[in-house]
């Protein structure tokens, strides 16, 4: 039978969902607006539809009318609410679409404009839009509008399966009454037009419903008892209008345009089901063409959205890994302007590309979008925190340097030279602290601050040149000195303590030397004497020793006790050294953790506590003497 055969192709036929583009940077769908899921079961309810709710190939509304300006967009939006017409989702959405390229073009070209003329690109704001506050208003009456319409599309859905049910039952109980059947054939016109005229039904009834109108108006036909000959020829007719329709079926495979083709095939399906029967030795063959030639239509159809759905998960995933590595970005820490600009270059990079890449899943791609914009706008936001800060900071220290510029310039004639280089190296030092300021006028600062300075250590250096060439004739005999010495300590003699005598009291009566050249002097000085005194030092305590060891036999003449009375005084003398040595190697302690280097105090310290370790030596040799008698 005719509608089990339809029945099967519509149970058999795979579920495709109409894709529909959506603008990157368009504002959020209309959930009441989603595409829903087309089948060869849900094209009996399109069947079933008026012509202005029949599904339209979303391309043809397109191209039907051009928009160049946000202005003509709302123009149209007003136009259709103030109108009574119902309006097409297809058209809806084209205007979304096309006002929000629109929208986001001005905005690119306002940013470009502010850059060019010279603008601060972290000062740069986006403005509030009058034409995209307005589109949204209209949107929300359309909307409503459309909503309203739907509802009152679903209750005369109701209503028209209510008459089609009726016009069944009637044609049910024309089909069990054979005797009547010739009687009520104008009837049953009459029933098959009104059918006709009437419009959609609810979508889940619509292929019951059809089933069982197809199958009594069968029965009623194979009741009917007209005369054989008006019955060949109404098959013949039927039989013929239909082969003119399989025949339009196959060459829709030829049709380049898939969504085309497969809303002429709906159409070419409510034709079909509106002819009348065949003979019942061809429905079975005639069907089963018809149903071949849909099948290729369908399988094109949905491989062309299963295609579009493949290529929008891979620009999800191309997405998706944009939006990871802005993230990844926004989170590194920035200290630095190069930080920052390093890294902005690398997220307009990643908006370029992300420009390249095609629509997402249209319930994914508001979302994604959202969230690669939250990620950029984040980092903008604290770059231009961080610029702003910056610049405060570059203020403040471009005050502090004025204000050193201004001291150091208060100092430039003054001739207390002493006084005046420590307090001009103090500016300097503190110029050092200070952070940066922008390059043309820390340049600016630096050079007059450069001016000053150098202003007065030319003056002064120019005063003090006379005494450099004194400092330098110093240098030179002290020098003499120290090699004289030197010379005393390769080739000693007798006189030498005074001979050493008189060349310190020659040194010390010479004046200033350079200041450079004076700590490497005083070192050079020193050592040669440090050696020479020891040497001095050891000569005669070691003659002292000798000469106590002799005098030992005339105290032991006086007895036992002279000898111990002697030996406990240098026991005391010992003590008192020892206590002298410690005493000066905690002061020494204290100096060398106040001291970052060493100085002179801490060198003639170290030079008294070796003299006592020499004095505590000579007693101890002493003692030793004392002990080696008394055995």
């Amino acid at each position: 039978m005719m509608d089990s055969q339809e029945n099967t192709l519509n149970q058999g036929a795979e579920e495709v969902k109409l894709s529909e583009e959506v603008n990157n940077n368009a504002a959020p769908a209309d959930d009441n607006a989603a595409v829903q899921p087309v089948t060869a079961e849900t094209a009996t309810e399109d069947l079933n539809k008026p012509a202005e709710e029949q599904p339209k190939d979303k391309t043809e509304n397109l191209a039907a009318k051009a928009y160049s300006t946000k202005k003509e967009i709302i123009e149209r939006l007003k136009a259709i609410v103030d109108s009574e017409e119902t309006p097409g989702k297809a058209e809806v959405d084209h205007l979304k679409t096309v006002f929000y390229k629109l929208h986001f073009a001005d905005r690119e070209a306002q940013q470009k404009a502010y850059l060019e003329a010279g603008g601060d690109p972290e000062k740069y704001q986006v403005l509030p839009d009058e034409d995209e506050e307005t589109f949204k208003a209209e949107m929300t009456i359309i909307k409503e509008k459309r909503q309203k319409a739907f509802l009152a599309l679903e209750e005369e859905k109701q209503e028209n399966l209510r008459k089609k049910e009726a016009i069944i039952e009637k044609i049910k109980t024309m089909a069990t009454t054979p005797e009547e059947a010739n009687k009520n054939f104008p009837e049953l016109k009459a029933l098959q037009q009104e059918w006709k005229e009437i419009k959609a039904v609810p979508a889940e009834k619509a292929n019951e419903l059809w089933r069982n109108y197809q199958l009594y108006v069968e029965q009623f036909y194979d009741l009917l008892n007209l005369n054989r000959e008006a019955r060949e020829y109404d098959f013949k007719k039927n039989l013929e209008k239909k082969t003119r329709l399989c025949e339009a079926a196959e060459k829709l495979a030829e049709e380049e345009d898939i969504i085309s083709a497969f809303h002429q095939l709906q159409e070419l399906h409510q034709e079909y089901r509106e002819t009348g029967p065949v003979a019942k030795d061809l429905r079975e063959q005639v069907w089963a063409r018809f149903k071949a030639a849909s099948t290729v239509i369908n399988k094109r159809h949905q491989q062309h959205f299963e295609a579009i759905r493949a290529r929008e998960e891979e620009n999800l995933t191309k997405k998706t890994a944009l939006c990871e590595r802005v993230e990844d970005i926004v989170k590194q820490e920035n200290k630095t302007s190069a930080d920052w600009e390093k890294r902005t270059k690398e997220i307009i990079a990643i908006q370029q590309e992300w420009k390249t890449i095609g629509f997402a899943p249209q319930k994914m791609n508001v979302k994604i979008f959202e969230r690669f914009r939250a990620s950029c706008d984040d980092f903008f936001a604290r770059k231009g925190e961080f610029f702003k800060q910056m610049k405060a900071q570059f203020a403040e220290n471009a005050e502090k340097k004025k204000i050193l510029v201004e001291k150091a310039q208060a100092l430039t004639d003054s001739t207390d030279w002493k006084a005046t280089s420590d307090k001009l190296i103090a500016l300097q030092k503190e110029w050092k602290t200070i952070g940066m300021v922008p390059k043309k006028l820390g340049d600016q600062l630096w050079n007059d601050f450069l001016a000053a300075c150098n202003h007065f250590f030319e003056a002064r250096n120019a005063v003090h040149a006379g005494t450099r060439n004194e400092e330098h004739e110093n240098l030179a005999k002290k020098r003499d000195v120290i090699a004289q010495l030197r010379e005393l300590v390769e080739n000693a003699s007798d006189g030498i303590q005074e001979k050493v005598q008189e060349l310190t009291e020659q040194y010390n009566k010479i004046g200033h030397v350079p200041y450079k050249e004076k700590d490497k002097l005083y070192k050079e000085y020193h050592d040669v004497l440090d050696k020479l005194y020891k040497d001095l030092h050891i000569s005669a305590a070691r003659k002292r020793v000798d000469n106590f060891r002799n005098n030992l036999k005339k105290v032991a003449d006086r007895g036992t006790d002279a000898l111990d009375n002697e030996r406990g005084r240098l026991m005391h003398r010992f003590e008192q050294l020892k206590q002298e040595v410690n005493t000066y190697e905690n002061n020494l302690g204290f100096l060398n953790i106040s001291s970052k280097k060493g100085n002179s105090l801490i060198d003639e310290m170290n030079r008294r506590i070796q003299r006592l370790k020499d004095d505590m030596e000579e007693v101890k040799q002493k003692i030793k003497a004392i002990d080696a008698e008394n055995k």
